[in-house]
């Protein structure tokens, strides 16, 4: 009995956390979205070559090795959303972005994920 118990909290916990974890997603999807229709600076921060291959309407390419190199460009903007491949790319180059006192940085994640909000 206390062994069922146990599992059943145990399986509880976990779809909480499940469902808190899915809740925060659609919460940030939805900031993405808000950000990006209010005119963020959308960066594809890729390689020239795979920018190339197909990135995102609006999209400039600053690869995310040239960050630094290219703060300049992200100053004064009134938000920026950072996009890659996977979102490990955009993770880097939104912590040296942060790492310079540009605000208002959102990781995009996947490129094909920009591009599902921005259409096109």
């Amino acid at each position: 009995m206390k062994f069922s118990m146990l599992v059943f909290s145990l399986a509880l916990v976990l779809s909480i956390a499940s469902l808190a974890n899915q809740s925060f997603a659609q919460t940030q999807q939805s900031e993405l979205v808000r950000v990006i229709y209010s005119g963020a600076f959308l960066v594809d921060v890729r390689t020239p070559q795979e920018f190339a291959e197909g990135s995102v309407n609006g999209a400039v390419n600053i690869p995310h090795d040239q960050i630094q190199q290219q703060i300049s460009k992200f100053r004064g903007k009134k938000s920026i959303v950072v996009f890659c491949r996977s979102g490990s790319r955009s993770n880097q180059a939104k912590a040296i972005l942060e790492s310079n006192q540009i605000k208002n940085i959102f990781n995009g994640g996947s490129w094909m994920n920009i591009k599902s909000i921005v259409g096109k």
